[in-house]
């Protein structure tokens, strides 16, 4: 599984239209409106690298309101529920 982080800037008055539609693409786990330097935060989930390019260039890229995109791929996930699962196995 391959992990993407795409931070999006976006047409203020198309914010929430543009969250729905991405949030509708496939590939895409979750959508995020957020405060700061961008305004949605979109997390990818697919199973090769080659899957990013489908997602994110060839679909993401084409939606009408999308300013400017900056993604990060992820090397490692660490997740609070993820050790607690591990403990609740008894791993150490």
């Amino acid at each position: 599984m391959v992990t993407a982080i795409v931070l999006i800037k976006a047409e203020t008055n198309r914010i929430p239209e543009l969250a729905n539609r991405i949030a509708a693409t496939s590939g895409v786990s979750e959508v995020f409106s957020v405060a700061g330097r961008y305004d949605l935060v979109a997390i990818v989930r697919v199973a090769k690298n080659d899957d990013l390019a489908d997602v994110i260039s060839d679909k993401m890229r084409h939606l009408d309101g999308i300013v400017e995109t900056e993604t990060m791929i992820a090397f490692r996930a660490y997740s609070k529920q993820d050790l607690e699962a591990g403990f609740e196995l008894g791993l150490d």
